[in-house]
């Protein structure tokens, strides 16, 4: 049994950890990722380790980890499915969500409930950086680690209020996840595709059911990602793109021109931030600058086309919501007592 300290989980709030896997191909990150979530000072009162539809790991995972709870996905197969199967079978008033090829650093949990106190507060994510085997190639940009599964660089410096979580590293209370019926299916990884924003649809779908609740971005709720050798092609790079786009035209069909906020911002601040300074770098002789610089515009403009097509295959006047809940307040989000 996984201990539990008198001390926090912050505001004596129950917390479980959520992990999901899907390949043996991944085996050492996830036992990393397990044992990062062992090692906090005050670990949660569950941890759920979800395996995607893959047996022979569902058999291997239950082996090796009997003191947490192996669950196989009985739903559709892929990230969100998983994550919906890992939530509805933990109990804790808050859910937390890492990724399986994440590691979380000392103090992650506590930081994350520490916002909890807060009545209004439906979800508290942190920063994801990237972890390297081999140098970071000179030409990605830290304006597209979006791409790498991280935290980009024109995400907040310091606590604040966001749209969105980044999927590696995010925590809900479970009032919230019952009220908006978890993730979409519709959206999401599936083995190694490059899709994704469920996470963006479903925090979208939250806030927009609950009058006056917030998301809350905190850096200092740090975890490091792996990133993969076949993730630091430009040809990866490029396919992350083209599927951000379709997926990000998926979840406005669903939810609104909402699904733009903040690309809106990010189109207009930090990709001109990242081009000016990327061509000072060079003038000042770092010639990678010049592919940092290349590859902000060829990303925008991929990442577009991917959504252009979209919306022209699905037609720009369909939209097809998810139904929302009536809007409640935040008392029904208040943490149980």
């Amino acid at each position: 049994m996984i201990p539990v300290h008198d001390e926090p989980t912050v505001g004596s709030l129950s917390c479980a950890v959520v992990i999901c896997a899907y390949t043996e191909d991944r085996w050492h990150d996830i036992q990393l990722a397990i044992e990062s979530v062992l090692l906090q000072q005050y670990p949660p009162d569950e941890i759920i380790l979800v395996i995607d539809h893959n047996p022979a790991l569902f058999s291997r995972a239950s082996q090796a980890y009997p003191a947490i709870t192996v669950v196989a996905n009985g739903g559709p197969k892929g990230l969100s499915g998983a994550r919906n199967e890992g939530y509805r079978r933990s109990s804790g008033e808050i859910v937390a969500f890492l990724d399986d090829d994440a590691r979380a650093q000392p103090g992650w949990l506590a930081q994350l409930l520490e916002a909890y106190g807060d009545g209004e507060v439906m979800g508290v994510g942190g920063a994801v950086v990237p972890g390297w085997s081999e140098p970071r190639p000179r030409w990605l940009p830290p304006e597209f680690d979006w791409v790498i599964g991280c935290s980009h660089s024109g995400m907040p410096a310091a606590p604040a209020a966001v749209r969105n979580l980044v999927g590696a590293n995010m925590s809900f209370r479970r009032t919230s996840l019952d009220l908006v019926g978890g993730f979409s299916t519709s959206l999401g990884r599936t083995g190694a595709n490059g899709a994704g924003c469920e996470e963006t649809e479903m925090c979208i779908r939250a806030s927009q059911a609950v009058a006056g609740g917030r998301l809350v971005y905190d850096p200092s709720a740090l975890v490091t990602h792996t990133v993969s050798p076949d993730r630091r092609t430009p040809a990866y790079f490029l396919r992350r793109c083209y599927a951000e786009g379709r997926s990000k035209a998926l979840v406005r069909s669903m939810v609104g021109t909402a699904a733009l906020s903040n690309e809106r911002s990010y189109l207009r601040d930090t990709i001109p931030a990242g081009v000016r300074q990327a061509l000072s770098d060079a003038v000042g002789g770092d010639i990678g600058a010049l592919g940092r610089a290349a590859s902000l515009v060829g990303g925008v403009a991929v990442t577009c086309l991917g959504y252009g097509s979209a919306r022209l295959r699905s037609g720009t006047g369909s939209r097809r919501r998810v139904p929302a809940a009536p809007p409640v307040t935040k008392a029904a989000l208040a943490p149980l007592r």
